[in-house]
């Protein structure tokens, strides 16, 4: 464990947003349509990213890719039709 370095703490926390916000979606504390949801899976995506670009895969950058625009996409159709 003496090379955990920044990026792995960004991966390590990325995942645990993006954990607690799928089990918060389950647990019906939020919907698959509240922009926490949203929010915190983009957060969690961005930061597992940066440990993607410091140790390289390309399937899991494939994945938090889509699930930035997916984020993203939930966002935007959230804050548009307020």
């Amino acid at each position: 464990m003496s090379n955990f370095a920044i990026h792995d703490a960004a991966g390590v926390i990325g995942s645990v947003i993006v954990i607690i916000a799928y089990f918060a979606t389950q647990a019906g504390w939020f919907s698959a349509s509240d922009p926490r949801f949203a929010w915190a899976n983009l957060a969690g995506a961005v930061l597992i990213i940066f440990s993607l670009l410091m140790d390289w895969n390309l399937a899991a950058f494939i994945m938090e890719i889509f699930w930035i625009l997916i984020s993203l996409f939930g966002l935007a159709r959230y804050y548009l039709q307020r």
